[in-house]
């Protein structure tokens, strides 16, 4: 998806405060290209920055979808502090709106887990409120991880999230992805009920990435962002 396919969800940090944009002066995932999409925070003010794809019949979807991309938690002034993410079912254009979302928890090292809950939150720390799941390997600042989110919308009203991962190092970008689940991640269900997750299932919205912090120099990497719509 080009960048003129994405739209910042409004009520987010600035850009005095975290900056942000495309940037070629970035080591990219293996087998990426010549550019990605950065994060750096340039004051410790807490909050989020996301955008979300504004492409017909994507803004919103009107069930639930795919969204694949690679991360990284970058090195900038401390192993803490800040979470990037990919999310999904995006109830609304603000930060302060509710969604799902996967990506690196607020630890050193951190893990990959799975969030439902206000966007300007983020992640917190892998054992922090609202996480559904975590996964049970955990990494190091720098390390690229090739991940998706499924988010599928039952006839009944039951949600299915579903966390995979690629192994770049065995699939680099370029060629065809092997989607596993990821470890210590098995299928979540938000329940029509709102019994699994506490509330009420998110079964449509938007999909994008962001990047929440409370720290200044603290830096999250995106590349290879795809995003498809559940018919």
């Amino acid at each position: 998806m080009a960048l003129a396919d994405w739209s910042y969800l409004n009520q987010g940090l600035d850009i005095a405060t975290v900056d942000r944009g495309v940037t070629a002066g970035i080591a990219r995932p293996p087998g990426g290209g010549n550019f990605l999409f950065a994060f750096n925070s340039l004051s410790a003010a807490q909050g989020a920055v996301a955008l979300f794809a504004n492409l017909p019949d994507f803004a919103p979807m009107a069930r639930g979808g795919s969204i694949r991309g690679c991360i990284q938690r970058g090195p900038g002034g401390g192993p803490t502090g800040f979470s990037p993410f990919i999310f999904l079912c995006g109830q609304g254009t603000s930060v302060n709106d509710s969604a799902y979302l996967l990506g690196l928890s607020d630890d050193e090292p951190h893990r990959v887990v799975l969030r439902k809950g206000a966007v300007a939150t983020g992640l917190p720390d892998a054992d922090g409120p609202g996480v559904l799941l975590k996964s049970s390997a955990s990494f190091s600042q720098g390390t690229w991880l090739h991940l998706r989110l499924d988010v599928i919308v039952n006839a009944n009203g039951d949600v299915v999230l579903k966390a995979f991962h690629n192994d770049l190092a065995l699939h680099p970008l370029g060629t065809p992805p092997d989607w596993q689940p990821v470890p210590g991640m098995a299928d979540f269900i938000d329940d029509a009920l709102g019994i699994n997750s506490g509330s009420q299932p998110l079964t449509s919205g938007r999909g994008g990435f962001g990047f929440a912090v409370r720290d200044v120099t603290r830096r999250a990497y995106f590349d290879s962002l795809e995003l498809s719509r559940q018919v």
